[in-house]
């Protein structure tokens, strides 16, 4: 993992954590006095934490032998450990996390699915601390003499629906340039390889999968957006549990917790 990373991300998990402490960790003892107060979560099901998310987003949540596996899915398995609860995956489309319909609907408790953190969001769900930075990436056939974002004037640019590609796409495009969202992440390959669009935007982190099941494809421009994943709960419902995530994400980077689980996900990383 980049040095720059884990600067970020450490920081801004330190600075999430104590926030949340100010806002809600304290309270008035017998005798006026001020004191910390332990997060007590409240679960939809004794005993087990529902988590939405989406498969298909290799290597943060896919399925492999018959098991969900991923990033994220280690990561919130040590929320769930932290609680002593176990896990209840929910498969959703990715609009539908992202617009937090599942968490305010009580459907689930927690969400996580490489959902970039920004202001629109906010508005609806509660984020985590930041867990990761992620950068956009342009896709095209090999050969196909586009190299930019400008080469594709006049023509179209396949994105996932709802996600931080969507919005820069549609923010950056070329003069007459056409954006089809597809509500499915396999359906840019789909499109782009056989040539309904010219050029499709992935997140960095998760276009690998869709190279190496298309060898005609290649990556020819990168945007650094700025991005940041971060984790979801109701919106204004669930402080509690919001406060044990952040915790739980700062003492993974103080104990090497989150650098042994990034080193299992993405090995190949460059450092």
């Amino acid at each position: 993992m980049k040095r720059s990373q884990v600067q970020m991300v450490r920081a801004a998990v330190a600075t999430a954590a104590l926030l949340g402490l100010a806002a809600c960790g304290s309270a008035q003892g017998s005798e006026g006095s001020t004191k910390s107060t332990a997060p007590d979560p409240t679960l939809l099901r004794d005993g087990t934490m529902t988590v939405c998310t989406s498969y298909g987003r290799e290597p943060f949540v896919f399925e492999r032998g018959g098991k969900v596996v991923g990033f994220d899915i280690d990561l919130v398995g040590q929320v769930a450990e932290e609680l002593g609860v176990k896990v209840a995956l929910v498969n959703e489309d990715f609009n539908e996390i992202a617009s937090g319909k599942p968490l305010n609907a009580n459907f689930c408790d927690v969400a996580i699915a490489a959902v970039s953190i920004d202001g629109d969001r906010a508005r609806v769900v509660d984020f985590s601390s930041p867990y990761f930075n992620a950068k956009q990436v342009m896709v095209v056939q090999k050969g196909s003499g586009i190299k930019t974002l400008e080469d594709v004037v006049g023509g179209r640019i396949a994105v996932q629906e709802s996600s931080t590609g969507e919005t820069y796409a549609t923010d950056n495009r070329p003069l007459d340039t056409q954006i089809q969202s597809f509500t499915d992440l396999g359906d840019l390959a789909g499109a782009l390889s056989g040539s309904q669009v010219d050029a499709a935007i992935y997140d960095n982190n998760i276009v690998g999968d869709a190279i190496k099941d298309n060898p005609t494809f290649e990556i020819v421009e990168e945007f650094d957006t700025g991005e940041q994943y971060g984790m979801l709960v109701k919106k204004d419902g669930n402080i509690d549990l919001l406060r044990v995530i952040n915790d739980v994400l700062a003492d993974m980077q103080e104990d090497g917790r989150y650098d042994k689980i990034y080193s299992d996900w993405f090995a190949n990383a460059k450092s």
